[in-house]
């Protein structure tokens, strides 16, 4: 299993200071957490929510709330595009733009003073999940029995593109710290490790600036390479361990730095996620930059309100980077917690035909969760066959289709046997 160095274009949003998009007329809010649409409805056209309200619940195991971001009326109920490429149902709600909340909790001035169990159920009702991406409930890496050892803050942002974490981290760095610290003392976990790229060195000077009083804290430099911030390979490299399902399961814990500045918001304020900072970048954007957006909010709203297109609409969106992130075939994308980048580019007008695979094997090489992609691919509509090949182990980070000869578009087709064969990330 090898490791690629990939083209960055991060200077092209981090070269502008980031900006608040926060008075939208109405926020959509999807009835969908990750690619889960089994939700209870709580709310009904005509209810009056507060900022931080509980308008659905997630059912099943991972039980999480979805959250109002804004105060206002629920006006009713509308398709928009997901990031999973889908149209889903969402609650529209009008703002008031008042900005209320139902209770104000006051302010925690010792974030340590909270019992694990408080912890762990302030993460599950204030709906902090993993912003790297995934999307999956954070409380439930605190919720294993067995003893956490190492926290792990994944700062490394490996997809090209994407500035989010480093720019947020930059202007934050005081209170993630102060939150990592408290994590440890609430879970007694000895050791914390901030791993960062050696080539990002405006993050790595603005933590080496904060990071003396925190003992406990290490600043590790890792190599600018491509997969490392798949968590099972971070933890390999970090730790020299690998684990079969969960991190938990060698008493690791990982969060990404942007979710860890959200558990701040939570231990702080007891304020639930209801925004986030997003990386709106490409070719196709007068003005990319990093922008701090309510959930619910349309893509198209946010990308007027920087300055538009360059100079027409034709554009190619993507959802998340240019490596793991969905083309959407509309701007009428919501905003949701794990969405990190919303990607804007000129339409490709050369042609990329799809040759014959030559066999070449890079796509089982380079793979970072050992499959073999032209085998799946080639197997598509054998059941058996299919399934003995565990395509639902794919991460989807691209690099079949990055690294393949013959222009095949690997991922899409791997992620087709993901849903015949009933698997997810």
């Amino acid at each position: 299993m090898l490791s690629v160095k990939l083209h960055k274009w991060k200077k092209i949003s981090s070269k502008t200071q980031a900006s608040i998009y926060n008075k939208p007329a109405y926020v959509y809010i999807p009835l969908i957490s990750q690619d889960d649409d089994n939700i209870t409805l709580l709310v009904k056209k005509g209810d009056y929510v507060y900022k931080g309200s509980i308008i659905a619940r997630r059912k099943g195991n991972l039980r999480i709330p979805i959250h109002s971001s804004i105060s206002g009326t629920v006006v009713g109920f509308e398709e928009k595009y997901y990031q999973n490429g889908k149209l889903e149902k969402c609650i529209v709600i009008e703002n008031d733009y008042k900005e209320k909340y139902q209770v104000n909790k006051g302010v925690k001035r010792n974030l340590t003073k909270y019992s694990k169990e408080e912890f762990i159920e302030l993460l599950k009702e204030c709906g902090v999940v993993g912003l790297g991406g995934t999307g999956f409930p954070t409380y439930v890496k605190y919720s294993s029995k067995r003893k956490i050892n190492t926290l792990i803050i994944n700062a490394i942002e490996a997809e090209p593109y994407i500035t989010c974490d480093s720019v947020l981290a930059a202007s934050k760095c005081e209170e993630i710290l102060e939150a990592i610290d408290a994590i440890m003392e609430i879970n007694q976990i000895p050791e914390a490790i901030i791993a960062v790229k050696k080539t990002n060195t405006e993050l790595i000077h603005t933590i080496n600036n904060f990071i003396g009083t925190y003992l406990r804290i290490k600043l590790v430099l890792v190599p600018d390479i491509y997969t490392l911030g798949y968590e099972k390979k971070l933890v390999q490299y970090l730790k020299h361990v690998s684990y079969q399902k969960y991190s938990m399961d060698v008493g690791i814990v990982v969060n990404n730095i942007s979710t860890i500045y959200a558990i701040y918001q939570a231990l702080k304020y007891q304020h639930p996620l209801t925004e986030r900072m997003i990386t709106f970048t490409g070719d196709a954007l007068k003005k990319p930059q990093n922008v701090i957006v309510k959930n619910g909010v349309l893509v198209e709203e946010v990308i007027e309100h920087i300055g538009g297109y360059k100079r027409d609409k034709k554009i190619q969106l993507i959802a998340g980077g240019p490596m793991m992130g969905r083309a959407i075939p509309s701007s009428d994308l919501v905003v949701t917690s794990n969405l990190n980048c919303v990607l804007v580019l000129k339409p490709n007008t050369g042609k990329e035909v799809s040759e014959v695979c030559v066999h070449c094997g890079k796509c089982v090489e380079y793979c970072p969760t050992r499959l073999s992609p032209v085998l799946i691919k080639e197997h598509l509509n054998h059941p058996k066959i299919l399934k003995q090949l565990e395509p639902q182990r794919c991460i989807e980070c691209g690099l079949c289709t990055y690294l393949c000869p013959s222009r095949i578009k690997v991922r899409d087709m791997v992620q087709e046997a993901k849903q015949k064969v009933g698997g997810s990330k």
